[in-house]
């Protein structure tokens, strides 16, 4: 046999041997790496969780959590409740990064749960779970992730505590997060974008949102809605926490927010429309509950606007993250105003932008109460045109620089 006979011989077997290594290491690559990820998630501070399975796609540099949960668990009673899970989890490098010269991941998320249950919490409890969910999925990315995609999702916030229990939900959301690690755009003050879009009662809750990720400090500017939710099917929540239930009526959330340098200043305004307490289906409650939900009704009469049949107001938030400051005499006049003056707009104002924050220490005094309810109509629709001409220049003088 000749020597180069012999070479050709070596270097098949030598291919042969390295694509069969390849063929047995893909095989076994899913369940070493099933068992790394079911010891961390049962090895989890507080918490428990599980994967049923693992898919590996080497060819696209990714792989699939098939049927992933994980629960919080009581440090006294070690019962387990639970807080997130999801029919598959994906996770891969953004091949689109890579033409930018950043090696980044992406996560998509199907059909995933989320689950805030309410154990004496306070909305610090939201936060620390959220912050503790953001770590746990650091584990199983080793890249930064740059693209965040969710799809069918639910959101929940339970309480069992209270009578009747409380299961309050967003419905079949979608949230696309772009670019958060601003592999484009690297002029942009805000080159992060996050859009969402979910069912809310009957309803629907969109948002849109621009932000720097990158900042230390919050850097965003959003805006969000909610409309039409039926009140009717959120009884549940009106009946522990009120102690009344609602026969009919929609509900309408409008809110925006800019955030820089540590200050934020923003607005939420609720909505109600045809709003009716006591209804027919009230007849066998006892005489207490029918005058409570009468006064709450009657109330409700009084405030409502007679030409859209919408009670309303306007709640100005403003302030650093560490001391917020509501304006409740504001939310009052917005009240007064929607009642007996003007009804509110059922709309995002579009009055804030990233400008807005950065005027949070330095606006000049509102006027008062009784100035705002005898200033004229035509004066007040001059000021705030003003307002919102002055806030738009600032907005626009910034995007040039």
């Amino acid at each position: 046999m000749d020597i180069k006979k012999r070479k050709r011989i070596r270097a098949f077997y030598i291919t042969g041997g390295i694509v069969l290594l390849l063929i047995i290491a893909r095989l076994i690559l899913p369940f070493i790496v099933l068992k790394y990820a079911n010891n961390q998630l049962s090895a989890m501070n507080g918490y428990y969780g599980h994967v049923k399975d693992i898919d590996m796609s080497l060819y696209r540099g990714a792989y699939q959590l098939d049927s992933i949960y994980i629960n919080k668990v009581d440090s006294a009673s070690n019962k387990q409740t639970e807080f997130f899970s999801a029919r598959k989890v994906d996770l891969s490098v953004e091949w689109e990064a890579l033409f930018d010269g950043r090696i980044v991941g992406e996560l998509r998320f199907l059909s995933p749960k989320l689950v805030f249950t309410k154990d004496k919490a306070e909305i610090g409890e939201v936060a620390r779970d959220t912050n503790d969910f953001r770590e746990i999925l650091k584990s199983f990315m080793p890249l930064k992730v740059n693209r965040f995609e969710v799809n069918n999702g639910s959101i929940h916030y339970v309480d069992e505590t209270s009578s009747p229990k409380i299961d309050i939900s967003l419905q079949k959301t979608y949230i696309l997060a772009k670019n958060l690690k601003n592999t484009s755009e690297g002029n942009n003050l805000l080159p992060s974008t996050v859009k969402a879009t979910a069912h809310a009662y009957d309803g629907n809750l969109s948002l849109d949102m621009k932000l720097n990720a990158l900042e230390e400090q919050p850097t965003f500017d959003l805006e969000a809605e909610i409309k039409n939710a039926n009140l009717v099917k959120m009884n549940d929540f009106f009946k522990a926490y009120g102690k009344f239930d609602v026969s009919k009526g929609t509900f309408g959330l409008y809110t925006e927010f800019a955030a820089k340098e540590g200050k934020f200043k923003g607005y939420v305004k609720p909505i109600i429309k045809d709003l009716e307490v006591a209804g027919l289906e009230d007849r066998e409650e006892n005489f207490f509950q029918k005058l409570k939900e009468g006064a709450v009704g009657l109330v409700g009469d009084i405030l409502k606007n007679p030409s859209e049949k919408q009670i309303a107001t306007k709640v100005p938030i403003e302030g650093n993250f560490n001391n917020p400051s509501i304006d409740t005499w504001e939310a009052v006049w917005e009240i007064l105003k929607n009642a007996f003056i003007e009804a509110l707009m059922p709309s995002v104002d579009h009055e804030i932008n990233i400008q807005s924050a950065e005027s949070v220490d330095g606006e000049a005094d509102k006027p008062g109460l009784l100035k705002r309810i005898f200033t004229s109509k035509k004066k007040r629709e001059q000021q705030e045109n003003e307002r919102k001409e002055n806030s738009l220049n600032k907005y626009n003088s910034a995007e040039k620089k």
